[in-house]
């Protein structure tokens, strides 16, 4: 097997569990990305302090600083998409990661083609948008670059993950009007309509004075959401 490309996407995999670590790269690099693995968040935070990462790859229950622990405190740094791998498929479990911010969420076990197809999904959805004839969208102090998938608050910006720049960019391309929800969510990653509405309430955690009663980001009641624009 040759070695994956210099401009292949980078991964980082986050497990304790050393099988797991080794059959994970080989499907990796057989699928052509870049890997780097790691034991615990420790040893995560000492790549990710000097490497660039396209997407981790996190276990939930990890010993010590559990991956929940660990995604919050990395959402807090960047915006690197986060795909969460654990043993538990309740919805609880499942919400509550997508909470701490990760962008996709697959329980074990789980076969190597569905693995590959999210991993897909994520990376598409940071790659290049159809918006280069979008302008700025503009919603109370905050105005939003569907091009450069950059908000700013005044003359902060306020940092989004990669799911959130994707949300805001659907609404970006038909400013004021109401968006379905099942058109915000991505059918290659397999996510649910529940799922819309946790990330939907993570957003406005970022841009709602009172996320409990939204100026900006509404809920259409049994349709979806609308952005109330300028």
């Amino acid at each position: 097997m040759s070695p994956p490309d210099d401009n292949a996407s980078h991964i980082l995999l986050v497990d304790d569990d050393a099988r797991i670590r080794d059959l994970l790269s080989r499907v990796l690099m057989e699928n052509s990305y870049r890997v780097t693995t790691a034991a615990n968040a420790a040893e995560a935070r000492k790549y990710l302090s000097g490497l660039s990462f396209d997407l981790i790859i996190l276990d939930i229950m990890m010993p010590g600083e559990t991956g929940l622990e660990f995604a919050v405190w990395l959402r807090q740094q960047s915006t690197v998409p986060v795909l969460m791998l654990t043993a538990r498929s309740d919805a609880l479990d499942r919400i509550a990661g997508l909470e701490a911010g990760a962008d996709d969420y697959l329980a074990k076990p789980f076969e190597p083609r569905e693995l590959m197809l999210r991993i897909s999904a994520i990376l598409r959805r940071g790659g290049p948008k159809r918006t280069e004839l979008l302008g700025d969208v503009r919603f109370g102090p905050f105005v939003f670059n569907p091009v450069r998938g950059e908000l700013k608050n005044d003359d902060q910006i306020v940092r989004l993950t990669d799911r959130e720049k994707q949300i805001l960019g659907i609404f970006a391309e038909q400013p004021g009007a109401t968006v379905p929800r099942h058109k915000i969510v991505s059918d290659e990653s397999g996510l649910g309509e529940r799922t819309v509405d946790v990330q939907i309430n993570r957003l406005r955690r970022k841009i709602e004075i009172d996320p409990g009663n939204p100026i900006y980001l509404q809920t259409v009641r049994g349709i979806g959401y609308r952005l109330v624009c300028d």
